[in-house]
């Protein structure tokens, strides 16, 4: 990518993407050094030509030192040293301040709102979680001294699919859907009802009737029309698309819909700013639980589009974790194929358990490409993951905990070093199974409400 000519930080020289559209045609904003050289009010929504790089709605690098913004909507940001951005127009005035945890090529405004919005294909309504950092004991596995966590069930409805039906949901008004349809064993059911929800869109939910009570509570809670399938998440996900093209509702099913992909990436530009604070430009590995594959495929999407932006040197090595009983892709990876052969799916896991991953192949390379593997474990590993995890605070589904099951046999067996910095992601929390989060604990005794019965205990 070609730098501009401009000084000062590199992160001020990168472009930005959108595909917001307005009255006045596309939306390209552009990042240009605080210099009062820049006489920026002349290239605001004027035709002519300006220092630096923009992005096509494609994301291709376009030089518009030689090529006429004829036709394009312009508008500057400007930053000064210390990473804050200042609109023009308000010059003199009260600063815009929409920098985030130091990096000068981001943007957001007070509330934590619009991170990365020019690199999504459409808005992203709201707030994303924290990382939550876990320190382990070094005493037992799996021995990682740099280990953390990022604990996806802080979302609003509890699981990291929250990412991919804001995109969609944004999308369907965009497109003016009237019913948005989408196939799921509880947490991106849930996810798309409590999104649509917020802003007033129908949903209809295809889940299969073994999907928790729990996560089936909050697709009607949050209003969506429900229906369970007698069958598996694969009939759900069939009859998904049949209904679609039927009654011309929008899908969202994973690996159907591309836009899931796209809100799913925006979790390795969270990891990439979290780990550039904690450890510069070191190498890290990402643990990943795997189901449809589509999370994998978008955290992949993610750190590829930083790559090729410039803004990472290398990705993270990307290690994939499938249940035993559900590893079509794992077992794809390790025969030296893209095809996926399907299975029959039988793992406490429900949110990966699938039979016919949709988005197998992208999950394969991801993995693959990045120098990553695969690891398969049994539902008794992901049962003690969650116990595992809870003594460090966060409560884990089964399908959460399968990312640190396959850490800890993956650290046994010399695939990541006890020095090497690793993250585990956590995709949902334990509420959303009470029953399979009991069977990886023992059961609190009842006892006489007197202090001899609880001296009999200590």
């Amino acid at each position: 990518m070609a730098a501009m000519a401009a000084s000062g930080p590199r992160a001020i020289a990168e472009s930005l993407i959108t595909t917001q559209r307005q009255s006045a045609g596309p939306f390209y904003p552009v990042v240009l050094p605080l210099d009062d050289d820049n006489d920026l009010t002349s290239i605001k929504g004027q035709q002519g030509k300006a220092q630096g790089l923009i992005t096509d709605l494609g994301g291709k690098i376009l030089d518009i030192n030689s090529r006429p913004l004829n036709g394009l909507r312009i508008e500057i940001w400007q930053c000064d040293a210390n990473g804050r951005y200042r609109h023009p127009d308000e010059r003199g005035k009260k600063a815009i301040d929409e920098h985030f945890q130091g990096h000068g090529h981001t943007i957001t405004d007070a509330e934590g709102r619009y991170r990365f919005r020019t690199i999504r294909p459409v808005p992203y309504p709201g707030r994303t979680p924290h990382i939550h950092i876990a320190v382990f004991p070094q005493d037992e596995p799996p021995f990682i001294t740099q280990l953390y966590i990022k604990d996806e069930s802080r979302n609003p409805t509890a699981s990291f699919k929250d990412r991919a039906s804001a995109i969609v949901v944004a999308r369907a008004r965009e497109i003016k859907a009237e019913v948005v349809v989408t196939a799921s064993t509880g947490n991106a059911g849930a996810a798309l009802a409590g999104m649509a929800a917020a802003v007033g869109q129908k949903a209809v939910i295809f889940a299969p009737k073994s999907a928790p009570p729990a996560k089936v509570a909050q697709l009607l809670v949050f209003g969506a029309k429900v229906m369970l399938v007698d069958g598996t998440y694969d009939d759900a996900f069939d009859l998904t698309i049949k209904a679609s093209q039927e009654f011309g509702w929008y899908c969202r099913n994973t690996g159907y819909n591309p836009f899931t992909a796209e809100g799913k990436k925006t979790a390795a530009f969270e990891i990439w700013e979290f780990m550039q604070d904690e450890l510069g430009d070191t190498p890290f590995t990402v643990f990943v639980s795997v189901g449809d594959g589509n999370i994998i495929s978008g955290i992949h999407k993610g750190f590829k589009d930083l790559l090729e932006l410039g803004w990472v040197e290398s990705m993270p090595r990307i290690i994939g974790v499938q249940a035993e009983g559900s590893a079509a892709i794992a077992n794809a990876l390790h025969a030296g194929t893209e095809e996926i052969v399907p299975v029959s799916a039988n793992t406490l896991a429900d949110s990966i358990s699938v039979d016919l991953p949709r988005d197998g192949v992208r999950a394969v390379r991801a993995a693959r490409d990045t120098g990553g593997t695969y690891i398969t474990v049994s539902d008794d590993e992901i049962l003690s993951a969650i116990a595992e995890l809870g003594k460090v605070g966060v409560f884990a589904e089964p399908a959460g905990a399968t990312s640190y099951a396959g850490l800890v046999k993956a650290a046994a067996s010399g695939v990541v070093r006890s020095d090497e910095p690793v993250l585990v992601l956590n995709t949902g929390s334990g509420l959303k199974d009470v029953k399979a989060a009991m069977q990886a604990v023992i059961e609190a005794p009842v006892i006489e409400p007197t202090l001899e019965a609880v001296k009999k205990l200590l």
